[in-house]
């Protein structure tokens, strides 16, 4: 006597894997790209060819980080924590990050604005790139696993920012 077993569909269809999974390729491609952008900014400030583009890419690195951070704190956060809670403290740990590195790129700003020399400039970048790298590193280790079956119906230019 045989025994056959009904055909079983995935619970997760391989479109809807590709989806999900996604959201953890491109948070750590929009983490590739903004430390590519301060690469560019630093490098702007050691070559007096483009020296005098610093504060543009400056400006630019600031705004993408920034709204970058927005956007996890606005969509990306609160549909981890709606079906993650148990991850509450990692996120708030996540979200002070996110006001710290605010807080520093208002002082790199405020550096621009006075004209400040490149030393100074450069100090304000290392600080900042510092932060930014630890942050990402244990972002990354925290929630690359969840993003890769985190159910969020949203543009990813709107959860993680435009890059």
């Amino acid at each position: 006597m045989s025994c056959t077993f009904p055909t079983l569909r995935p619970l997760v269809t391989e479109g809807e894997q590709t989806r999900l999974v996604a959201w953890a390729h491109e948070l750590r491609a929009v983490h590739a790209r903004l430390r590519e952008a301060l690469d560019l900014v630093r490098a702007a400030g050691e070559d007096p060819e483009v020296a005098r583009d610093l504060l543009v890419y400056c400006r630019g690195f600031c705004t993408a980080l920034t709204r970058h951070h927005e956007g996890e704190d606005r969509h990306l956060f609160p549909a981890i924590a709606s079906e993650h809670p148990e991850l509450a403290d990692t996120l708030r740990r996540l979200s002070q990050d996110h006001s710290m590195m605010s807080h520093l790129v208002g002082g790199l700003e405020a550096a621009l604005d006075r004209d400040d020399p490149p030393e100074r400039v450069h100090s304000h970048l290392d600080g900042l790139g510092a932060i930014m790298e630890s942050h990402f590193r244990f972002e990354e280790r925290a929630l690359l696993r969840i993003l890769e079956t985190l159910d969020l119906d949203a543009d990813p230019a709107d959860a993680l920012g435009p890059l």
